[in-house]
């Protein structure tokens, strides 16, 4: 698979706390991983675990602390004004609550031309148009329902579909989106999801789709990648990732998605033993606190990574079975 964006031993630290008792906390510690070329691949995992600030690295929002991101084979912050602009036009995001995408006191419409104007994409009103049409058309929206009107004045799925599709006035390579769904009707999530499938087939558009819903993350995505308080724990293809999990953290994440009994909840079987910050400064593995199946030496030194049937998993369980270790 041709690689789109390449991740290299990046690494976040943030200071947090007051002048008097400031701590430092790794949100992201030591991630490589790669997005290939119409690929969809999930960034999943508990809220805090690291999966918005690897997207504002991604974008450029945030610098890292160590390490690298490769956009076609280039690091992302050594590029020059034009590269840079170049670079945004390619990689475009949405964001989790349409409706704080867009202004209420000012019609929808007026960002698409804004952003068309911007970037130099069209020459006049008319070219303007038929592009926009063009993008609404791809996400099933008629430009007629479209024009002229407020935030206010469609759904929460209407709203993300034009989300989206202005997303794509650029004609971007890529697609970053940050739990797009959360915020939309239960009944209108799947045919969002379904949505991102239709445009890497259609335009060959990578996504890095971030969400902590495993349903939709089997249903989307080509392979996925699982983190827990800052670590990537799990990464391979979706079906194995997710149908036969290998690490402790992502086979509770597996067994708390909802089935046929509703009572079944995540505090039914995942528990929070620590406060956060202790789970980020643990010098062994982060979940072993939580872990059913920790050992002594979980919690004396973190753990490599193996190679186990296609899937790299960051786990002392298959240190001593027939996995290559990375």
């Amino acid at each position: 698979m041709q690689k789109l964006i390449e991740i290299k031993n990046l690494t976040k630290i943030f200071s947090i706390g007051s002048i008097f008792s400031r701590i430092k906390i790794t949100a992201i510690d030591n991630v490589s991983f790669d997005i290939g070329r119409s690929e969809i691949l999930t960034l999943a995992g508990e809220s805090g675990c690291g999966k918005t600030t690897m997207a504002k690295i991604i974008l450029g929002f945030e610098e890292p602390t160590f390490g690298v991101v490769n956009y076609k084979g280039k690091p992302i912050n050594r590029r020059n004004r034009q590269e840079k602009m170049n670079f945004l036009k390619e990689i475009q995001a949405v964001f989790q609550n349409p409706f704080s995408t867009f202004n209420p006191l000012r019609k929808v419409d007026s960002y698409f031309y804004e952003t068309l104007h911007n970037f130099g994409i069209t020459q006049n009103r008319r070219e303007a148009d038929r592009l926009i049409q063009e993008k609404l058309n791809a996400v099933g929206v008629h430009f007629d329902e479209f024009i002229e009107r407020y935030p206010s004045e469609f759904s929460g799925g209407q709203l993300q579909r034009i989300s989206i599709a202005r997303s794509l006035l650029t004609n971007p390579s890529m697609l970053i989106a940050d739990e797009p769904v959360s915020m939309v009707d239960a009944s209108l999530r799947m045919s969002i999801v379904n949505l991102f499938k239709e445009l890497r087939d259609k335009f060959g558009l990578s996504v890095l789709y971030i969400t902590h819903d495993l349903t939709t993350a089997y249903y989307v995505s080509d392979r996925v990648a699982i983190m827990f308080r800052g670590n990537l724990i799990e990464f391979g293809p979706a079906e194995k990732v997710l149908l036969n999990p290998k690490h402790p953290y992502t086979k509770l994440l597996r067994e708390s998605v909802p089935e046929a009994d509703p009572k079944r909840r995540w505090t039914d079987k995942v528990k929070i033993t620590e406060f956060e910050e202790e789970e980020y400064k643990k010098i062994g593995c982060r979940f072993a606190a939580r872990c059913p199946q920790a050992m002594k030496v979980c919690h004396d030194q973190p753990p490599s990574y193996y190679q186990v049937d296609q899937v790299i998993v960051k786990c002392f369980l298959y240190s001593q079975e027939r996995s290559e270790s990375i």
